[in-house]
């Protein structure tokens, strides 16, 4: 029998090893408090997950196939599945999160909600749930994302939803979630803050892992199912937060014979703000709640980042990924921006699904390094399509009279 993994769950503080953690003002203790008692007690309910389960199943559209990347795979000597997130309703993982957190926002008696979002899937998956639900939602984003994600930023008041644009910082994903955090602080009494990823106080990393735990569930089923009985050898997914990632990875975490790769963004090259890679020159820090691993410089003031795909332009990663890498069981490698465009291409030209720009980054580690491992079955969890990415990726090239 395989050697197991110990998996290192959170404390009672929200604390995965020297990461983790609640580090906010006195004046969102109570909210993050009230959060934290009412998100133990819906996990522990049957009726709560019941709920949530027919909502991503008949609404959603879980579960998402693995596909086998057949042309990819001859190419590249090993055996390439997809994880179809992108097939979910909205377009990309980001669903499963907003589905769980509004349900819980209206078993909490709140009547508003917010969010912040970089690509604009998490301002589209929280505006969708909230129409769903019959809640105001309002969402915070950076200027320069709502240029580049101008199609979502129309999709999200599309569905009922306030956008309003983020002009202080970098004005991108770390400036919008400044932003709704502000916003909570002064109107938590009615309102939840449908935060995105695995960042943030406690209980927000685990709850939002747990939201997300459901791809590593299907994928862990459907891989055995097609490979008699055995487990991928490897698994791959982007890291912007992370919360894509250590959805896939969390149910194959005890599993060590399993790899477990998340990819960064390497941006334009490695000089300070010319990429958002947090391993390796990152150092450990509090950004926005919590402890991990960020960009930072020597008198820690957060770098500024940069990535081609809004959603991994992030100068701080989830602490549940720093532990996991800390401990020696996931690792993380970057690609350049030049690598996640040639990935955006071959991807939807090899096997005719055009990716996000952040599941990009996870193709582009793939086609770069599954050539060193013939006869590998590999898993890439591909977080979302790339319809959103298709005006901004034609302005790169150069092409003109593409609708945005």
């Amino acid at each position: 029998m395989a050697e197991k993994f110990v998996v290192p769950e959170a404390d009672a503080a929200g604390r995965f090893g020297e990461f983790g953690g609640r580090f906010v003002p006195e004046t969102l203790m109570a909210p993050v408090e009230e959060l934290t008692r009412a998100y133990t007690k819906a996990r522990a309910d049957a009726s709560f997950r019941r709920e949530l389960h027919g909502l991503l199943t008949t609404y959603a559209g879980r579960p998402t196939p693995l596909t086998e990347a057949r042309r990819l795979s001859a190419e590249l000597g090993a055996r390439i599945f997809l994880k179809r997130e992108d097939l979910l309703h909205t377009g990309a993982h980001k669903i499963n999160n907003a589905l769980g957190q509004v349900l819980l926002a209206k078993r909490m008696g709140k009547g508003r909600v917010i969010a912040e979002t970089g690509a604009g899937q998490h301002g589209v998956a929280t505006a969708t749930a909230a129409a769903l639900m019959g809640l105001p939602c309002v969402v915070y984003m950076g200027s320069v994302d709502i240029e580049r994600q101008a199609l979502n930023v129309y999709r999200m008041r599309l569905l009922g939803t306030k956008v309003v644009s983020v002009e202080s910082g970098s004005k991108t994903l770390k400036d919008a979630i400044n932003e709704a955090m502000r916003d909570w602080v002064a109107n938590y009494g009615d309102t939840h803050y449908v935060l995105g990823s695995v960042l943030g106080p406690h209980p927000y990393p685990r709850m939002v892992r747990d939201f997300h735990a459901v791809i590593g569930r299907e994928t862990r089923a459907q891989a055995k199912k097609v490979l008699g009985g055995k487990l991928p050898d490897l698994l791959v997914a982007c890291v912007g937060g992370g919360s894509n990632a250590i959805g896939l990875f969390h149910a194959f975490l005890p599993d060590v014979q399993v790899e477990l790769v998340g990819v960064e963004a390497g941006g334009r090259s490695a000089a300070p703000g010319e990429h958002a890679a947090r391993f390796g020159p990152g150092r450990v820090g509090v950004l926005h709640g919590t402890r991990t691993l960020l960009l930072a410089d020597d008198d820690g003031q957060i770098l500024p980042t940069h990535s081609v795909s809004a959603g991994l332009d992030y100068p701080a990663v989830g602490p549940e990924h720093a532990n996991l890498a800390a401990l020696g069981r996931t690792r993380y490698e970057s690609v350049t921006d030049d690598e996640a465009l040639a990935a955006f291409h071959a991807l939807s030209e090899k096997e005719g699904i055009i990716p996000a720009l952040e599941t990009a980054h996870a193709v582009a580690w793939v086609l770069r390094e599954a050539p060193k491992r013939p006869g590998a079955t590999i898993v890439i969890g591909l977080s979302g399509r790339g319809d959103k990415d298709v005006p901004s990726v034609a302005r790169l090239e150069g092409l003109e009279g593409v609708a945005s």
